[in-house]
C-alpha cells in the first residue's frame, strides 16, 4: 500500500464514518478501484479507532458527565444533575446488547458473502432509508424518557450497520427519530452507542494483527489513521449541524450515483 492509497482510504473512512453514507461500503469500493484486493479486517478497525478518537473528543463533556454520574451512583452520592446522564446508561447497554447479538449473527453467516455489487446495492438501500427519514416527525423524548423500545430500535439499526453498504450512523439516527427522540438526542445517542461497538470489534479482531502487519506497512497505516481522525473530526462537526436541521436526506444525492456506479462500472 502506497502513502497515496493510505491517504485516500483514510479520507474516505474519516468522512464516510460519520456522514451517513457507510464508511465500510466506500472502503470496499475504493479498495477495488485502487486495486488493493483484500485488506485484513483489522485495517478497517484501526481506521475506525482513529475516528473513534474524534467521537471521544467531540462528546468529551457528555462522556465525562456520564462517568462522574456513575461514580456518584456507586458511592451513593445524590446529585440532581446526574439524573439525565444516568438515564443514558441502561438504553446504551440495552442497544449494545441487541447490536452484539445481531452483529455476531450477520458477520458469521452473511457478511463474508458480500461482493462489490452487493455493497453497491446496499448503498442504494441506505439512500432510500435517508430519504424516508425526512418523513419521520421527530418526537420530544429526551434521555429521561428513553426505554426498552427506543433501545431496541436503535440497537437493531446499529446491528444492521454490520452490512458494509448500510450506514450505521444513518440507520441509528433514523431509528432514534422513529422512536420519538429529539433530533439532537438521536444524533448524540447514535455516536455514543458507536463507542462500545467499535471497541468490541477492535478486541475481536486483534487475532488478525499478524496478517495486518504482513499486508500493510506501518507508516501507511499510521498516515491513514491520522487522515481518518482529522477528516472524521471535521465530518462529525458538520453532521451534527445537519441533524439539527433534519437534512439527512441530502446524502442520498451522493449515495445514489455511487451505488449505481458500483453496480454497473465495477
Amino acid at each position: 500500500m502506497s502513502i497515496f492509497q493510505a491517504i485516500v482510504l483514510g479520507l474516505v473512512q474519516g468522512l464516510a464514518e460519520f456522514l451517513p453514507v457507510s464508511s465500510s461500503g466506500h472502503l470496499v469500493l475504493f479498495q477495488d478501484m485502487l486495486g488493493l484486493g483484500d485488506i485484513p479486517l483489522l485495517f478497517d478497525i484501526v481506521l475506525h479507532m482513529a475516528t473513534l478518537l474524534a467521537v471521544l473528543l467531540v462528546f468529551r463533556r457528555r462522556i465525562w458527565a456520564i462517568l462522574v454520574a456513575l461514580w456518584h451512583w456507586a458511592t451513593r452520592k445524590q446529585v440532581e444533575a446526574d439524573k439525565e446522564n444516568l438515564a443514558i446508561v441502561l438504553p446504551l447497554l440495552g442497544a449494545t446488547a441487541v447490536t452484539a447479538v445481531m452483529g455476531f449473527g450477520i458477520q458469521k453467516y452473511v457478511a463474508d458473502l458480500e461482493t462489490v455489487h452487493i455493497v453497491a446495492a446496499e448503498l442504494l438501500i441506505t439512500a432510500a432509508i435517508l430519504v424516508a427519514s425526512a418523513f419521520i416527525k421527530p418526537g420530544n423524548k429526551g434521555y429521561r424518557q428513553l426505554g426498552f423500545k427506543e433501545a431496541l430500535l436503535v440497537g437493531l439499526g446499529q446491528g444492521l450497520g454490520v452490512f458494509n453498504g448500510i450506514s450505521r450512523s444513518g440507520l441509528t439516527i433514523s431509528a432514534g427519530l422513529l422512536g420519538g427522540m429529539k433530533r439532537e438526542e438521536a444524533g448524540e445517542f447514535a455516536f455514543l452507542l458507536a463507542i462500545p461497538a467499535i471497541l468490541g470489534a477492535f478486541v475481536l479482531q486483534l487475532k488478525d494483527a499478524g496478517q495486518l502487519a504482513a499486508s500493510v506497512p506501518l507508516v501507511p497505516m499510521l498516515v491513514s489513521a491520522l487522515v481518518a481522525f482529522v477528516s472524521g473530526l471535521f465530518a462529525l462537526t458538520i453532521l451534527l449541524r445537519i441533524i439539527k436541521r433534519g437534512k439527512l436526506a441530502w446524502f442520498a444525492a451522493w449515495l445514489v450515483p455511487v451505488g449505481l456506479a458500483g453496480l454497473f462500472l465495477l
